[in-house]
Order: structure tokens, then C-alpha cells, then sequence
């Protein structure tokens, strides 16, 4: 099973690069962590210095607006999420919920400091490609928020209704 653990994270864009003892000598200290559907990994605003690879199942990323929760993903195995507050230690930004039973390798803030004490190349590699993986997701994001920009544009009138 670690093997298959392994190869998990060495075909995300985080650990690419990344030699299969490093990826070992990380699994060792980062538990597996089940949630059952309908459970939350973490909760918008929660303070958090975790992410988490989904080796089992699918969840739901969620923004809170005017007290509902909206979905703005979903992923599935061989996902990561939560990786923001590895960054910058920040409140988390969504909510991620279970869609089914979900069973994911939690990797801490702390686990990564080991490899930095352990190799530091292959420490700054991870930090490197997960900036990478972030700036993908803003670029994705910026691309969204421009699309629903243009598409508020009134046909009739020309104008942009979100900033007229």
C-alpha cells in the first residue's frame, strides 16, 4: 500500500520531481485520515496548517455567501486541497466536505519541515511546485471571475452590470 501511496503523490504536480525516498520518508510521519460522507475535512474560516491528498473517494469544495454554502469544485482521488494554509498559515478560505467516505494522507506544515531539516533541495523543489500549483489556480480562478464578468454584461445596453 505505500508503494501505491508513493506513486499517488508522485503524479501530483506538488511532488513531482520528487525522489521516491523523500516521498517515503514524508509518508512516514503523515497520518491517513477517514472522514465519512456528509463530514467536513475543515470548515471555511478554521484555522489550518494541513493539506490533504485524497487517496479514497470525493469531496465538495464550498464558499459560504449570504449564509448558504456554494459549490465551487469538486475532486476526487489524487487531489489535493488545503495546501493555502501550508502556505501562509492563513484561515481556510472554503470548506471541504466528504461527498463519499473519503480517506486521505494529511500532510502538515511540521512534516514538510522535516524534509527541509532532511533535504533541502528537495524541500525547495516541493515549496516551488506547490506555488506552481497555487498560481494554476489563481490564473483558473481569474479566468472564471473574468468569464462571469462578461457574461453580466447586458447584451442590450453594452454595460456591465456588476460595475454600473
Amino acid at each position: 500500500m505505500q508503494e501505491a501511496r508513493v506513486e499517488l503523490l508522485q503524479r501530483m504536480p506538488i511532488f513531482g520531481g520528487i525522489r521516491d525516498e523523500i516521498i517515503q520518508f514524508l509518508l512516514a510521519s503523515c497520518p491517513l485520515l477517514s472522514i465519512p460522507a456528509d463530514n467536513y475535512f475543515f470548515r471555511e474560516h478554521d484555522k489550518g496548517d494541513t493539506m490533504f491528498v485524497l487517496e479514497v473517494g470525493k469531496v465538495a469544495v464550498l464558499k459560504s455567501w449570504r449564509g448558504q454554502e456554494h459549490l465551487l469544485q469538486t475532486l476526487k482521488q489524487g487531489d489535493c486541497f488545503g495546501e493555502m494554509a501550508v502556505m501562509d498559515y492563513c484561515e481556510r478560505s472554503a470548506s471541504v466536505r466528504a461527498v463519499a467516505d473519503c480517506v486521505a494522507v494529511c500532510i502538515s506544515s511540521a512534516n514538510l519541515y522535516k524534509i527541509y531539516a532532511h533535504d533541502l533541495k528537495q524541500f525547495a523543489l516541493i515549496q516551488m511546485n506547490m506555488g506552481r500549483e497555487v498560481s494554476r489556480r489563481l490564473r483558473d480562478a481569474d479566468d472564471r471571475l473574468f468569464a462571469a464578468r462578461f457574461a453580466a454584461v447586458d447584451t442590450n445596453t453594452g454595460q456591465n452590470s456588476l460595475t454600473d
